[in-house]
């Protein structure tokens, strides 16, 4: 006599139910063969950064519960389930739901954290992955199990307020650190700078050694390193010299010896010679900014395409050396040469 219920809901919702059947045995089908592709792809290069490989980690934790209660609530969809029955899929799904969700959102976001770190190179935040894997997946199945209580009627508000008041007494106990990891974060993701570029903040200059999880370390120009922190050098206003395409190099010229226009010219038609035959330097202009009784004041200024500051030096020493060799047949002399403005010449 049992069985009769059943059997009368069976004959009122086959078609119902064969329909939700089909529809969730599809549904098993492409997930089981999305995670299949998903292992697959990681099988094949288990370290990979690529887009292919981030899509593919977040396929292959594709859990078999879910697959089941998706299933499930897809058939409950279609079939006329008992009222008890269907609170008991739509349950299981949201929970279900939740936990797949934070599962798949905590390897999206750790894929694209890796995938700078790995493109960083020598693996910058490579110490901090396992902190950053614990915060997110705190996270994360935080706001899944919220998620969950709230779908099965509790109230959620006294927990979120007391989750809330935890977390700022954390943030503020831990304010520098938390501070100094998003920076670096920060520095990964919007890339100011990377490991290698030559860098300019305040008065000091120098090559990125090393982004860590607190700081960031430079090589100055004199040798020595400067540990500087990754939120106060981020407030700064940064010049990042690798950047440039070319670096506009100014030498402050003092000519001694005949001052006549033929002095002049020659000074301006040697200088041109001289940047003209080093490589990737271009002349923006050689022109007179002073005169007086001892020597002429040039203003030497061109671009140099190199980036590297021993390269730079180099040119510097060329283009110095030819303009004095040009000179010296006209009875003319390098009275100084600078990278600073010369005081006014007397009159």
């Amino acid at each position: 006599m049992t069985l009769a219920p059943v059997m009368t809901w069976l004959a009122d919702n086959r078609d119902g139910l064969m329909f939700g059947i089909a529809i969730g045995s599809v549904l098993v089908v492409v997930m089981l063969l999305l995670r299949t592709i998903g292992r697959s792809l990681v099988a094949r290069d288990p370290h990979g950064i690529s887009w292919q490989m981030v899509i593919g980690r977040v396929l292959a934790k594709t859990t078999v519960l879910f697959m089941v209660f998706a299933a499930a609530d897809t058939v409950a969809t279609y079939a006329d389930l008992p009222p008890r029955i269907a609170h008991l899929v739509d349950v299981g799904f949201i929970i279900a739901f939740a936990l797949q969700g934070a599962i798949w959102g905590r390897e999206l976001i750790l894929g694209l954290i890796g995938r700078r770190v790995a493109e960083d190179g020598a693996g910058t935040l490579g110490n901090a992955m396992a902190i950053i894997r614990v915060l997110v997946s705190v996270a994360l199945f935080a706001i899944a199990g919220i998620l969950i209580l709230d779908n099965l009627g509790v109230n959620v508000t006294a927990l979120v307020a007391g989750l809330g008041i935890g977390g700022i007494a954390i943030g503020l106990a831990a304010q520098g650190i938390f501070s100094d990891l998003f920076a670096a974060l920060s520095i990964l993701f919007d890339k100011p700078f990377k490991k290698g570029d030559t860098i300019r903040y305040d008065q000091s200059t120098g090559t990125v050694e090393r982004i860590g999880l607190k700081t960031t370390r430079l090589r100055s120009l004199t040798g020595e390193q400067l540990i500087m922190s990754n939120t106060k050098l981020l407030e700064r206003e940064i010049h990042n010299l690798a950047e440039a395409k070319a670096r506009r190099i100014t030498i402050y010229l003092a000519i001694g010896g005949e001052s006549s226009a033929r002095s002049i010219d020659a000074v301006a038609d040697a200088a041109t010679t001289a940047v003209a035959g080093r490589k990737g330097c271009k002349l923006v202009r050689c022109a007179l900014s002073g005169a007086g009784a001892a020597a002429l004041a040039f203003d030497l200024v061109y671009d140099d395409s190199a980036l590297d500051n021993d390269r730079i030096a180099g040119n510097r020493s060329a283009i110095l050396r030819a303009l004095i060799v040009a000179i010296e047949p006209l009875d003319l002399k390098l009275a100084r040469a600078s990278d600073q403005p010369p005081a006014p010449l007397p009159f």
